[in-house]
């Protein structure tokens, strides 16, 4: 169980911060920035789902749960050492990409094929979605760029991978299944 009874620590003030092994690191080493850019997201699918109900705001409320146990992933270095720590290190697993892969092939079922690119927009959810699906985008290349260098959970990178097609599918339900999309016209404004 986490307590948190201080929000301030004073301990991050000379741009240092904890990893979840207690390494300390600079605020802006590539693991901080990818573990970073996953909390990002998760507050931007906070504010889709002001927007979302039934279904699909369960299905956000997951994704949200599943963004901390990535973030704790990826907070936590060295893979190797996960069975010399003190308590039961969270990692993600295949079975959280595989619900994302079966959530995404649902929702496809109930689109038509697309003919054209899309552009961001046409309802609020679908607008936010959109904006979802370019911080997965990021969060995925920060995890990435992290993995060139240091050794990152598979399972994490796969997860932020799908997760990014996830709300391309769910911005084209959220816009009357695909019907209210906003169809890119190739140079209409020449």
């Amino acid at each position: 169980m986490v307590v948190l009874n201080r929000i301030y620590t004073r301990t991050g003030d000379a741009g240092e911060t904890a990893l979840g092994d207690g390494t300390r690191v600079a605020k802006h080493a590539p693991r901080v920035a990818a573990y970073g850019t996953v909390d990002e997201l998760n507050s931007v699918v906070g504010i889709a789902r002001l927007h979302a109900e039934g279904d699909l705001d369960a299905q956000l409320a997951r994704i949200q749960n599943d963004l901390f146990d990535t973030g704790a992933d990826l907070c936590r270095p060295d893979m190797q050492k996960d069975d010399e720590a003190e308590y039961p290190v969270l990692r993600m697993v295949p079975e959280q990409v595989d619900r994302l892969e079966a959530e995404i092939d649902a929702m496809n079922r109930r689109l038509e094929p697309l003919r054209s690119f899309i552009l961001p927009g046409g309802s609020a959810l679908s607008a936010h979605l959109h904006h979802c699906r370019t911080v997965a985008r990021r969060a995925e290349r920060k995890t990435i760029e992290l993995s060139a260098v240091e050794s990152v959970n598979e399972a994490a990178v796969k997860y932020l991978n799908r997760l990014s097609d996830w709300f391309f599918v769910a911005a084209r339900i959220a816009n009357d299944e695909g019907r209210a999309d906003v169809l890119w016209v190739p140079g209409a404004n020449r």
